[in-house]
């Protein structure tokens, strides 16, 4: 037996490739520096002097905060030595661990100082030494080679893996002569492998050859390329592709089975191949970021050793699954206020792993700050100065700087069929459905070929919060057969909309006034600001805050329940009316809010209280007509009861006299207008500071005042119609407390007295 394989030839970069990085490379940065070193370089090892060869001052590099910044290589491999100005290696530098088969293993690094900023980018080429020996992926090889071989007959060994770079050998076992079952029934070879370094590392594996009985057909795969794409972080057991082989023996001989052949270390650790079925499954994590595209081969074996080989390529596809990233890298803070339209205050950098229109960020800073981000270099902006800075209007600016990628998928659904060629390809669709009234397809599409599901248009949260799709997916047999999935589809809420405030009112041209007694104590319940929000989870949760008062720490409000209450007692030189502005937050991000306004009159009666003008919105003219009106009637009438009363005494002058008042005089509900409101005890005022009266809804002043409390409806005689009193008693003489037979008889007629309670109603309204 002969072995017939190549020889091991050195890999050179050649002066193409590295022309096409250099002129890469250098249009990312202004200057560049190379440095070429051996892999495995012991800690503290020189790389070369950074600062000599960028002419930079070595006694100033701890001053300007020399630093060394990777871009996403993840660890630190190299240090510059701030007294000396050498590049250093930091850490372990394994050319396979970082580039693994790479042809050109190059790490960027930057070279950062400041005062004034700048940026070198230096590129570190490690060279690969002979550090590692081949290694077989078996300890043993095993080949069942029939008897019936013929001289010459080759038998594939899959052949050993060297991490180093460089080409593997081809290795072939040749049958350099007929072999007797009979004679011999197996054979056992030692095969070396010699790397081509100097010196030469070495690795051996044992073959195993069983002399089998005739087997002349080896299975042959249906396709001799496989090719799949297949989106990054699948699901463990994902069915990636099914290779299939068939042999024309029968039986035994043409039982196939399957195992890779060549194939990376860290490709086995994510595939697996069912060595029955040949199907390839995921078994680990799969990133973009990591490797874009695993390349392998599967062979297909009968029992008795003959096989053959496909290439298998696995394309993988890259997710929007890596939020952009945004570092701050200057900040010029505290400013002048009389900086200028377009002057630099700040340097922002962007990064987002993905690709394409994954990859893709646009950055923007919310509104109604003077203040707008300007593109700069690659990845970079600036932020500058929009408007005109004014300390004493505003002295700090809180900035939110929103980073999105372009990148819309959904999710993706995969099938499989064990059927070949067209019988097994699949084609999705969406079944036809409603989502509240509107046709699914309306919301999500489906690519037939990939199963990837894509937005149609934005989702809204507060009209649907989830609903479900049907994917179907066919094959194109014929006839053709078919299986569905139901695909749940929740919405994520987003803060969207504002707190809706729902007391005070804010429709119409009316403003609400309540009041607060002089008398009341510090910590007192005066008032409540109700709101709600549309939105959901921490978005919803409301916080209140007093963001304007008349008299500033007069009032304080809960942050969480809106209740106002007052804060200090009330003295002489407070101002009677006070005006609240309250904000309404959120808790989203960004948060959004709403203001509403609250006047608070701080009296006992609202007589006392002088023109209110200036607290209410504009009135119309209707307004002041509707006014005039009233008070042309109230004279009209006045002067029509002025006649009836002066007739009744006269009528009732001989009638048997009676006593008005005999205690506390009681005026039942059912004779009050039913737009009168009760305001007895069912406040949020404590019970001391109840109000003892029936006052319109919608009035603004009243002659009545009542200030004590009292348990039921009753009113003291000593509070109660003052003014009809007083005016009754200059209409008809009486003094004091009594009334002259003569002069009140009419209060004991039941019309009388009916008639009576209309004008003390009359006198409330015409106030």
């Amino acid at each position: 037996m002969l072995f017939d394989g190549a020889v091991s030839i050195p890999l050179h970069i050649s002066l193409q490739i590295m022309q096409r990085w250099m002129e890469w490379e250098l249009s990312e940065a202004p200057t560049i520096t190379i440095y070429s070193f051996p892999e495995e370089m012991k800690r503290g090892s020189v790389i070369g002097n950074i600062a000599k060869d960028l002419g930079l001052d070595v006694k100033k590099l701890a001053a300007r905060k020399a630093r060394i910044d990777t871009q996403g290589i993840g660890k630190r491999y190299c240090d510059i030595n701030l007294n000396t100005g050498e590049l250093t290696v930091a850490e372990r530098i394994d050319r396979e661990e970082i580039c693994g088969d790479e042809l050109l293993c190059v790490l960027k690094i930057d070279l950062m100082l400041e005062q004034p900023l700048e940026l070198h980018r230096v590129l570190l080429q490690v060279e690969d030494i002979n550090d590692n020996a081949p290694v077989f992926s078996k300890d043993m090889i095993t080949f069942e080679i029939q008897e019936s071989a013929d001289r010459g007959a080759r038998y594939r060994v899959n052949e050993a893996h060297d991490a180093d770079i460089g080409h593997n050998t081809y290795v072939e076992l040749v049958l350099d002569k007929e072999i007797d079952r009979e004679l011999e029934k197996e054979i056992k070879l030692i095969l070396t492998a010699l790397d081509g370094g100097t010196p030469p590392k070495s690795g051996s594996v044992t073959i195993h050859v069983k002399v089998m009985d005739a087997n002349d057909n080896a299975p042959v795969f249906s396709q001799t390329d496989y090719r799949y794409s297949l989106p990054e972080n699948p699901p463990l057991g994902t069915i990636v592709v099914t290779v299939s082989a068939t042999d024309a023996d029968e039986g035994l001989y043409g039982k196939v089975t399957y195992e890779f052949g060549r194939i990376s270390v860290k490709a086995k650790k994510i595939f697996s191949l069912d060595q029955d079925n040949g199907q390839i499954t995921v078994t680990g994590h799969i990133d973009f970021e990591e490797a874009s595209i695993y390349e392998m081969t599967v062979e297909a074996k009968d029992e008795f050793g003959l096989s053959s080989e496909a290439n298998v390529v696995i394309k993988i596809l890259d997710i929007n699954d890596n939020p952009p990233e945004i570092f701050l890298k200057s900040l010029h803070t505290p400013v002048p206020e009389n900086l200028s339209p377009g002057t630099e205050v700040g340097i922002i950098n962007v990064q987002d792993k993905d690709t394409e229109n994954n990859g893709q960020v646009r950055l923007s800073i919310q509104q109604n700050v003077p203040f707008k981000l300007v593109p700069s270099l690659k990845s970079y902006y600036s932020l500058v100065v929009e408007g005109q800075l004014d300390r004493e209007l505003v002295s700090d600016y809180n900035i939110t700087v929103t980073a999105t990628d372009e990148g819309s998928s959904v999710c993706k659904v995969a099938a499989t069929d064990s059927d070949w060629r067209q019988n097994g390809t699949v084609v999705y669709s969406i079944l036809p459905a409603d989502v509240n009234g509107t046709p699914v397809t309306s919301f999500l599409s489906i690519n037939g070929d990939t199963g990837v599901i894509h937005a149609v248009r934005s989702f809204d949260y507060e009209q649907f919060k989830s609903f479900k799709v049907l994917v179907l997916a066919r094959d194109n047999g014929s006839p053709p057969l078919s299986s569905n999935v139901t695909v749940n589809v929740f919405i994520i809420d987003e803060n969207d909309n504002s707190p809706q405030i729902l007391y005070p009112s804010l429709e119409g041209n009316t403003f609400m006034t309540e009041m607060v007694p002089k008398a009341t104590q510090s910590g007192s319940l005066v008032s409540k600001v109700i709101a709600v929000d549309a939105d959901s989870g921490q978005n919803a949760w409301l916080s209140y805050h007093i963001v304007k008062a008349t008299d500033s720490g007069l009032f304080t409000i809960g942050e969480h329940s809106g209740e106002i209450r007052l804060q200090k007692d009330i003295s002489e030189s407070i101002n009677i009316k006070q005006n609240l502005i309250v904000s309404v937050k959120d808790n989203g991000e960004p948060s959004l809010s709403a203001t509403c306004s609250l006047y608070l009159l701080i009296s006992d009666n609202l007589a006392e209280v002088p023109e209110l003008k200036d607290m209410s919105y504009d009135d119309s003219s209707s307004k002041l007509t509707f006014y005039l009106i009233i008070a042309l009637v109230s004279v009209s009438t006045f002067f029509l009861t002025f006649i009836i009363i002066i007739l009744a005494v006269r009528f009732c002058h001989r009638r048997k006299p009676r006593i008005l008042f005999d205690g506390a005089v009681a005026i039942p509900s059912a004779y009050l207008p039913p737009n009168y409101a009760d305001v007895e005890g069912a406040g949020t005022l404590r019970s001391t500071y109840n109000y003892d009266a029936y006052l319109t809804t919608g009035s603004r002043t009243s002659d009545f005042k009542f200030v004590t409390s009292y348990n039921d409806v009753t009113l003291p005689s000593d509070l109660t119609l003052k003014n009809v009193q007083s005016s009754m008693d200059d209409l008809s003489g009486l003094d004091g407390d009594t009334f002259d037979s003569s002069k009140v008889c009419f209060f004991t007629d039941p019309l009388m007295r009916i008639l009576f309670r209309l004008i003390i109603i009359f006198f409330s309204f015409a106030k």
